[in-house]
């Protein structure tokens, strides 16, 4: 090659690559936006129809929350804050009635998870008393009447005496056995001694559990037995 044609040649060659190069991100963004708007879009329908609400009613739900209320409740769900904001009596008592199904669907939900539980442990471990822990799903509770905790310990003939009381009253409650020390023997041990319907605590009427701290956490002094319940969502000790 002639080498006064070579600089020519090497310059030409630039800027074709140059063209090419600038022609990928004058495309290739354009077709990543494409497709990542899409999911982002259906996502959001999807969040509104979950709770039977319009793509408008959740634009509203989003904004309610961003304004005072999301400050006062950050936890708040899109009914709740869209019923407390409601504007008229008939949007409060829309709201009112789709939280209501709403939370029919799952009380039915936990309670049919709670019977195959149930059965789970009485087919693994027939005649064995379950202890619950963290790992345990949650006992079903009213919302009219919600479960009382009773906080007990060793060698409390007045924690044996209300844990009957209790338990001859039909009442669904919790047993939490103060210096359990985490041995699930323990609070068997306890229960037994207590004279607990062993059939209650396998149908989940009456739980044992381990206090882990839960007690000390609730302020609650001594001497024990003593009694909580959840009062809008506020712990609260029955005297």
């Amino acid at each position: 090659m002639n080498r006064a044609l070579l600089p020519a040649v090497v310059c030409l060659v630039s800027l074709f690559s140059t063209g090419a190069a600038m022609s990928n991100p004058i495309t290739a963004p354009s077709q990543n936006r494409d497709t990542q708007s899409i999911p982002l879009e259906r996502s959001h329908s999807e969040q509104a129809a979950s709770w039977g609400l319009t793509e408008q009613e959740w634009t509203r739900f989003e904004k309610i929350q961003a304004g005072p209320r999301g400050f006062w409740s950050p936890s708040l769900d899109p009914l709740t804050a869209l019923g407390v904001e409601a504007e008229t009596d008939q949007e409060r008592q829309r709201y009112a009635e789709l939280q209501v199904a709403l939370e029919a669907k799952r009380a039915e939900r936990e309670l049919a998870y709670q019977n195959a539980y149930t059965a789970a442990w009485a087919k693994l471990f027939p005649g064995l008393l379950p202890i619950h822990g963290m790992a345990s799903p949650p006992a079903a509770s009213s919302p009219v009447e919600p479960r009382r905790a009773l906080f007990v310990e060793d060698h409390c003939p007045a924690c044996t005496a209300e844990a009957q009381r209790l338990q001859s009253s039909d009442t669904a409650f919790d047993i939490y056995l103060v210096g359990s020390h985490g041995e699930d023997e323990h609070v068997r041990g306890w229960a037994r001694q207590a004279g607990i319907d062993a059939s209650k605590v396998q149908h989940r009427q009456i739980t044992l559990n381990h206090d882990r701290g839960r007690w000390f956490s609730l302020g609650a002094p001594r001497p024990l037995p003593v009694t909580f319940q959840q009062v809008n969502g506020q712990w609260q000790r029955l005297d």
